[in-house]
């Protein structure tokens, strides 16, 4: 796979693309039509792939005693903060304000990807995702996934490995 700047970005790339082919990494996009009527973001996108909830990933921007976190869980479940703040030495965790995630991710919520953020926030990824040769997250846009191995997304992001999701 060719390595791209994000000059020679194709049209309709993504910041989350572009650092995926900067790294080298094997990764497949899948896109969709989106539908602003549909309930859930990731839930969407699972049907819309036709893959397990349980295998797509969704991205969440929390508040860890005042820093901001992003945490990526199963859409099939939900994010358990005070695991979420345990796994980054924390001791509080709330919901981050959605235009502040928005501002310092450089994306739109429900579009939220952990790859290729405007600012590099600390980042958790639930224990869950090592029982599966691939998952899926957003590719920073509603209707845009990216299907890769949670080794490489934990390798990019740094992310800590913890038990942060529950059904």
């Amino acid at each position: 796979m060719a390595k791209k700047s994000k000059k020679q970005q194709q049209p309709g790339g993504t910041p989350a693309t572009v650092a995926l082919t900067a790294a080298g990494v094997s990764y497949t996009v899948h896109a969709y039509d989106h539908d602003p009527a549909h309930p859930s973001y990731g839930e969407e996108a699972a049907e819309a792939m036709g893959v397990s909830p349980e295998r797509v990933f969704k991205t969440l921007v929390a508040d860890v005693d005042g820093a901001l976190t992003v945490a990526v869980v199963p859409v099939a479940g939900q994010l358990d903060l005070k695991a979420l703040a345990a796994a980054v030495g924390g001791k509080r965790a709330a919901m981050a304000d959605p235009a502040l995630a928005e501002r310092t991710t450089g994306y739109v919520r429900g579009g939220i990807s952990p790859l290729g953020q405007r600012k590099k926030l600390p980042t958790v990824l639930d224990e869950s995702a090592s029982a599966h040769a691939t998952i899926c997250v957003s590719a920073g846009r509603r209707g845009l996934e990216v299907e890769l191995s949670p080794d490489d997304l934990a390798k990019l992001t740094e992310a800590v490995v913890a038990p942060i999701g529950r059904a």
